[in-house]
């Protein structure tokens, strides 16, 4: 779950430290306070869209840093990516400069933008206020169906194997097309490439072959100019090593009368020694070197061949790598070497596995959308839709298609005695908010990531059904831990935890403050949710009463005053 939560310098707050529990916490406060920034740091810091409208007016850079307490999935992918630390422990951070330029570090390791997504999917599942528009769109309603019936490994196993059998319609019926027109092009691009093959044209052998040849070449003239060098050097009487060896024995007698001479001596003993090493390694060097008359030629008609392959291509011998994998592709375009006959029976064994893969996929959508069906029109009947119900359409397609054989269509009755229609023609935009927050409670209740974040998808709702949404996010919080931005008090009281976000003006701009509330502070911004601007003795009772129901219903409430927390802008 998320522990902490560190902001410097993003978008109008200075600085920021909120720590936060388990369970559900509810965040409030007055509109523009900067409840939602609060999410959007979080979700900048786990490899959202950065750029330099994030940094605070005036500041260097912004920096968000998110601290999670971990389990063995996250532990697992932490240690593959060598980004883990301390068991159990994760600490995020993103850093991006006034320049738009950002950093991301996991445990104080760099990080990309990929990573840190990735992370981020299993750490955090967001549900903003604009989510039930996603649900009207087809594609949103059959990955919805596929994650409630955990089928969408599958779904993404079906789409590759359509792709795979398509590809082959397609080689098959250009090769049908232009059988006649392409047999030549097919018969000459398989000679060009079992030339190029035989070839076997790799850049680090060409430069060596090059080396060898140039050595080979001029194998006589390296020995007598090394010879000579060797004999220069250690071999002859007047040979640089004799003479400085016996320079050498007369500065030790001359050294002994005038030590000043030591540094000239030592000198000329070094010189003495490299001159011996050079000897070694040029006599090594003329044991390795032969006049090789056959390996030459070896060699030269190895370069020849390579020569002669890229003239005729017309282009450079390090291009020809490159020429044979454009004849590879273009002759796979025409069909490659199979016949129409393989062809057609490669293109019959895809399009079994495609439909055996698109079969067992439509079985388990149809389980998920009884399951899913019956579980939305029961929380519709909590959620002001009394008679209300819930069905997913699955229809048979015209054509086999990438996302399976069917269609999938949600369709909804709002009321008792209404006939069921599409959601986008049927629903209101009430009714589609409150059954986005249905699905969206329900799909949270089955999820996997530790820490569920609501941000005001309570909007256009109130009353007793605000009342519901708030028992809902209490019974997520005591599997998942919760955190909602709201404006409804009925959602709040249900609250384990309640943060109140403000912005004040100062001597030094905005300044933006995040306190944890304690029993009576509690009671008072309920009332204020209740009452707006003016707090009667009333709405203060009638804040406690609500408190005391919830906590009635078993959502246990802090009595201790919270560390303040806070910023400036």
């Amino acid at each position: 779950m998320l522990r902490a939560l560190s902001i410097r310098d993003y978008v109008i707050v200075e600085r920021l430290d909120l720590e936060l529990s388990g369970g559900f916490t509810a965040l409030t406060g007055e509109t523009g306070a900067g409840k939602s920034i609060l999410i959007d740091a979080l979700l900048l810091a786990l490899g959202g869209r950065g750029d330099a409208g994030a940094v605070r007016s005036g500041a260097q850079r912004a920096e968000v840093s998110a601290d999670f307490e971990v389990g063995p999935p996250v532990d697992d992918w932490l240690g593959q990516a060598g980004l883990d630390d301390e068991e159990g422990a994760c600490l995020v951070r993103r850093v991006i400069d006034a320049g738009g330029r950002s950093r991301g570090f996991v445990n104080g390791r760099p990080a990309t933008a990929a990573q840190l997504r990735e992370l981020g999917e299993m750490l955090v599942d967001v549900h903003g206020q604009h989510d039930h528009q996603l649900l009207l769109r087809p594609d949103r309603q059959r990955a919805l169906l596929d994650s409630h019936g955990n089928a969408a490994p599958l779904a993404r196993e079906v789409a590759l194997k359509f792709g795979s059998w398509r590809r082959l319609v397609e080689q098959r019926t250009a090769r049908e097309q232009s059988q006649a027109s392409s047999a030549r092009e097919r018969e000459l691009l398989a000679h060009e490439i079992h030339e190029l093959e035989t070839l076997a044209f790799e850049p680090r052998r060409w430069e060596e072959d090059q080396a060898e040849q140039r050595r080979l070449a001029h194998a006589q003239e390296l020995i007598a100019g090394v010879s000579e060098c060797v004999e220069l050097l250690d071999e002859s009487p007047q040979s640089a090593g004799a003479s400085l060896s016996h320079a050498v024995g007369r500065l030790a007698q001359a050294a002994s009368l005038d030590p000043a001479l030591d540094e000239a001596r030592r000198a000329v003993e070094t010189a003495a020694v490299h001159a011996s090493e050079a000897a070694h390694e040029l006599r090594r060097y003329l044991q390795g070197l032969e006049d090789d008359p056959s390996r030459l030629g070896e060699v030269d008609s190895r370069i020849r061949a390579v020569f002669e392959a890229a003239r005729k291509y017309r282009i450079e011998p390090a291009g020809l790598p490159e020429a044979l994998e454009e004849r590879r592709r273009r002759l796979a375009e025409l069909g490659g070497d199979e016949s129409p006959e393989q062809l057609r029976e490669l293109e019959a064994r895809a399009e079994a596995s495609y439909r055996e893969g698109a079969n067992e996929l439509t079985r388990a959508r149809r389980a998920a959308a009884q399951k899913l069906a019956r579980e939305v029109t029961a929380s519709m009947q909590r959620l002001a839709m009394p008679g209300g119900r819930f069905e997913v359409a699955l229809e048979p397609l015209a054509h086999p298609a990438a996302s399976g054989l069917e269609s999938v269509e949600l369709r909804v009755a709002a009321h008792e005695g209404q006939p069921l229609g599409p959601l986008a023609r049927v629903a209101s935009g009430g009714e589609l908010s409150r059954l986005s927050l249905a699905v969206q409670v329900l799909m949270s209740s089955e999820a996997s990531v530790p820490t569920l974040i609501f941000d005001e998808v309570d909007a256009g709702i109130g009353g007793a059904v605000a009342e519901v949404v708030g028992k809902l996010l209490q019974s997520l919080g005591r599997e998942h831990q919760v955190l909602s931005v709201t404006h409804l008090a009925q959602v709040a009281v249900h609250a384990r935890e309640q943060l109140r976000v403000a912005k004040k003006s100062g001597p030094g701009g905005a300044h933006a403050s995040v306190e944890s509330l304690d029993a009576e502070e509690r009671v008072a911004e309920v009332a204020r949710m209740l009452g707006g601007l003016e707090i009667t003795e009333a709405t203060r009772r009638h804040a406690s009463e609500m408190l005391q129901n919830a906590r009635a219903a078993g959502t246990p409430v802090r009595k201790e005053k919270g560390r303040a927390l806070s910023g400036r802008r």
